[in-house]
């Protein structure tokens, strides 16, 4: 069982309104260049390349079954949410469901941008929607455990890649400690219908999805989760805090988030 908190250490050099302000405005001038960095980073992701889906990916909801071109809802850009949630699993990953209590509140904003936002798993959809109302999360979420999206956009591995220890995830193959991983993934639908695939980030490339990290590391211990045994085991579903004596399955929490 995972400590409840890492618990860091904080010693802040305490000085005059006049220093602190001194040491705020150099740090400003770092929070720009960071932020025209950042600017940079995101016009150059959308110079990437593009795709052309070829498969006719279809889905499980609770509508019956769907395209991959139904997800879009009537609009030209579509972000997919990789939510970790195996067919075996009684529930989803608890962080996961982090990121979905971050991103659900959005859809309505991205809605009126011309984007659609979808979870997809692989489970079961009868347990998806169980588990959907249980979170109270007003979103699409579909199964793809009839088709292989999920392998085609490297979130999903097999029994061998786990006992190996080894899968290609985050565009390399490397260590992997289970069969489900998370991610997001963009695509864009043009005016005949063709649909392509323009950007995927895995590990840390989704953690700009979590605003929760975002505020915590305004805080003076920050995400404090150097101590804990991997970063996200803090972690429960939002109708779990405070911890109780129950613990969360290692395999069913996103323990593979790279530190670096």
């Amino acid at each position: 069982m995972p400590p409840k908190t890492a618990k860091a250490a904080v010693s802040p050099a305490i000085v005059s309104q006049a220093e602190w302000l001194q040491a705020r405005r150099a740090l400003l001038e770092q929070e720009k260049a960071f932020t025209k960095q950042r600017d940079e980073l995101s016009r150059k992701l959308r110079e990437l390349p593009w795709v052309r889906v070829e498969k006719n990916y279809v889905f499980d909801s609770v509508h019956g079954s769907v395209s991959l071109s139904d997800l879009f809802a009537g609009r030209t850009q579509l972000i997919v949410y990789h939510f970790m949630f195996g067919p075996e699993w009684t529930e989803g990953c608890p962080s996961c469901s982090l990121v979905a209590d971050n991103i659900v509140p959005s859809a309505v904003h991205l809605a009126n941008r011309d984007t659609a936002l979808v979870l997809v798993s692989r489970a079961p959809i009868g347990k998806m929607e169980e588990f959907r109302k249980r979170m109270g999360w007003q979103i699409p979420w579909v199964s793809s455990l009839g088709n292989s999206f999920n392998w085609d956009y490297h979130v999903s591995f097999t029994q061998e890649d786990v006992k190996r220890g080894k899968a290609y995830y985050n565009f390399d193959v490397g260590w992997f400690p289970g069969e489900e991983g998370q991610g997001v993934s963009v695509f864009y639908k043009d005016a005949q219908g063709s649909i392509f695939h323009t950007y995927s980030a895995y590990a840390r490339g989704a953690e700009p999805l979590i605003g929760t990290y975002a505020l915590l590391d305004l805080t003076p211990k920050g995400r404090d989760e150097d101590l804990l045994s991997f970063p996200m085991a803090w972690i429960r579903h939002h109708d779990r805090y405070p911890e109780t004596t129950e613990t969360q399955s290692a395999d069913t929490c996103c323990h593979a988030t790279e530190r670096s």
